[in-house]
């Protein structure tokens, strides 16, 4: 297994919360719309390849300017859909929880990424026993005493979601979604900080939207046409926030918050239902 490793760059500044994250990305060597599993994927569009790769490399780079570290998994053929990392598995302090994805067209990537994660240093990596797609469903907000935002409805068992809070310890939020455009938590919500998220409301339950705003009144909320290219599907250090450079309202929102938006285009993954969250799975320790 090829493991590569580049290292922060030291022209980085990190202020207002931010910290340097330790990412894991897969190389879009094989990416294709092959089959359709979510409504964004269309086997009768084309897709360009080397532009997919362009558009992941400036992701990547992205990442390493703001001073992150980045590791890359080798892909495996005929994984096309392997490139979206965020969906391999969850670590939460050094311990790792492996996916089991629900559709067959992607159930080996759920070996190939615990096979990573056993081999990255970690305390333990623990294979799933229930259906989870990883940080695509698992997103967590706070420090050493924060919470598992747990998204269910299209992919992720709910099963899952006691699984996750036994593995690790912490409170796990059921959240539910309802459009199937945003069949994943991390298409409809992006955790900003420590205590503040960016979610669409109308991707969620009623009854999940009352918990969100219980838990996060100062959240903010994107309109329908950034949710519609996927701009909550971001990553955020704390400050920098990368995310689809056609998300411009909720870039706007973001610096009027004092956060600083990081506009890519990722438009190739897109066609896949994928964005910079998809592609960035976060190691941490």
């Amino acid at each position: 297994m090829t493991v590569v490793l580049e290292s922060p760059r030291p022209r980085a500044v990190f202020g207002r919360g931010a910290r340097p994250r330790r990412y894991l990305m897969c190389p879009p060597e094989y990416f294709t719309v092959a089959y359709s599993i979510n409504p964004w994927m269309d086997i009768s569009r084309p897709i360009d390849t080397t532009l997919a790769r362009r558009q992941w490399e400036v992701l990547r780079r992205t990442y390493l300017d703001l001073g992150h570290t980045v590791q890359v998994i080798t892909p495996v053929p005929a994984l096309p859909d392997m490139v979206f990392a965020a969906n391999g598995g969850l670590v939460i302090d050094g311990t790792a929880l492996s996916a089991r994805f629900a559709h067959p067209q992607r159930a080996a990537e759920g070996p190939a990424y615990l096979a990573w994660l056993r081999c990255a240093g970690l305390r333990s990596a623990t294979e799933a026993e229930h259906v989870n797609e990883g940080e695509g469903d698992f997103l967590v907000v706070g420090g050493s005493d924060g919470i598992v935002l747990a998204g269910t409805g299209f992919r992720t068992a709910p099963a899952a979601h006691a699984e996750v809070q036994e593995l690790f310890g912490r409170p796990v939020v059921s959240l539910r979604l309802v459009d199937p455009r945003f069949y994943h938590l991390d298409t409809a919500l992006a955790v900003l900080d420590e205590h503040t998220v960016a979610y669409y409301p109308e991707a969620f339950s009623p009854g999940s939207r009352e918990v969100l705003r219980r838990l996060f009144p100062e959240a903010l909320l994107a309109d329908a046409r950034d949710a519609a290219v996927l701009g909550l599907n971001a990553v955020s250090d704390g400050r920098h926030v990368v995310l689809a450079e056609q998300a411009t309202r909720l870039a706007a929102q973001l610096r009027e918050r004092g956060y600083q938006p990081i506009g890519v285009d990722l438009s190739e993954l897109l066609k896949a239902g994928g964005g910079a969250k998809c592609c960035t799975l976060e190691i941490r320790e």
